[in-house]
């Protein structure tokens, strides 16, 4: 390394300044490389919103490409960057706050090509009130309830016996909902199945928050 003596009326703080400059020279590129990345369906986001705290979660894209935020519902996001992603949301919930609000995203997990799985393997997306969101890889003939526990379980917030399970079936082309439990494995409701259902490649488990009195 090359030491650089201070010359006569030179502080240590000019040397920072130097310093700092040629630390944050070599951040452009990777700062550009970020906020170009297209999201996929399967990466994590994080979003931060400043004045209200409660909006703070992470997010898991779905197979469509599409996340939920509270006010906002379900929009599509697939191939946005961050940046897009990030006025999008605070377009999305402004009029519900008395100033413009700040929100921060960014990116938790990027999810692997689902022809990663490998053979034998079933790509599934968790999201909602479990403690590992986001796409895990799982052996083939791996039930609702060794996923849920495989991502660390439901959160003490879940509702525990009303679990979702999102399917899509390529035969008819829609996207079925069904319901499940952790609390019980036995099917209940005109949408319930076994917790002990087996996964398929795609399959998207939603723990949703349970209400006050549930």
């Amino acid at each position: 390394m090359t030491m650089y003596p201070l010359k006569r009326g030179q502080t240590i703080w000019a040397v920072v300044a130097l310093l700092t400059a040629l630390v944050f020279s070599a951040i452009p590129h990777a700062v550009r490389a970020a906020s170009n990345y297209a999201i996929q369906p399967g990466d994590t986001l994080h979003v931060e919103v400043l004045e209200d705290p409660t909006l703070n979660r992470d997010l898991l894209v779905l197979p469509d490409g599409t996340i939920s935020f509270p006010y906002m519902g379900s929009f599509m996001i697939g191939g946005k960057t961050v940046d897009q992603v990030k006025s999008e949301i605070t377009h999305g919930i402004a009029p519900n706050f008395v100033k413009r609000p700040t929100v921060y995203v960014s990116i938790n997990r990027i999810s692997r090509p689902m022809g990663q799985a490998g053979q034998g393997g079933v790509n599934v997306f968790l999201m909602g009130e479990i403690a590992k969101p986001g796409k895990i890889k799982v052996s083939s003939g791996t039930t609702l309830l060794q996923a849920v526990a495989e991502a660390g379980g439901t959160t003490k917030f879940a509702a525990d016996r009303r679990l979702e399970l999102h399917r899509h079936d390529p035969k008819t082309g829609k996207d079925m909902i069904y319901t499940f439990s952790v609390t019980d494995t036995r099917a209940k409701g005109r949408d319930a199945i076994p917790a002990t259902t087996e996964l398929q490649p795609g399959d998207v488990i939603v723990v949703p928050t349970r209400h006050l009195f549930e």
